[in-house]
């Protein structure tokens, strides 16, 4: 049994594109609604991890945010993930984690690497 979750954001079109590509598939996953709960460093050093990227790669630039907190040259991991705690529109989403993977659901076929 696929254990599957997604960091969803529901006004976000592509999380819940995403939600639906999942749903075709018979694959209802658990719901994480990031922007809702208080995100702990742990949970985003721990995704981070699955996602098998950087933390520059898993935020969101071309948010107002970023720019205003002038993180454009920025390479400190403990910064960017620092930034996207205090401010979680800068995640980057959807994210899907099934067991010890997971992806940035862009595009959205990216999703079968890991089922």
């Amino acid at each position: 049994m696929q254990d599957i979750s997604i960091w969803h954001n529901p006004l976000c079109s592509k999380s819940r594109n995403a939600l639906i590509y999942l749903e075709k598939k018979d694959i209802i996953p658990k719901i994480y609604k990031y922007k809702d709960e208080d995100l702990k460093i742990e949970q985003l050093e721990e995704v981070l991890k699955l996602l098998d990227i950087n933390a520059r790669d898993w935020i969101r630039t071309k948010e107002d945010k970023y720019k205003k907190l002038n993180l454009d040259n920025e390479t400190n991991e403990d910064i960017l993930l620092q930034a996207m705690l205090d401010n979680p529109e800068l995640i980057e989403r959807p994210v899907v984690i099934n067991n010890k993977k997971a992806v940035i659901a862009r595009p959205l076929e990216k999703i079968d690497e890991i089922l």
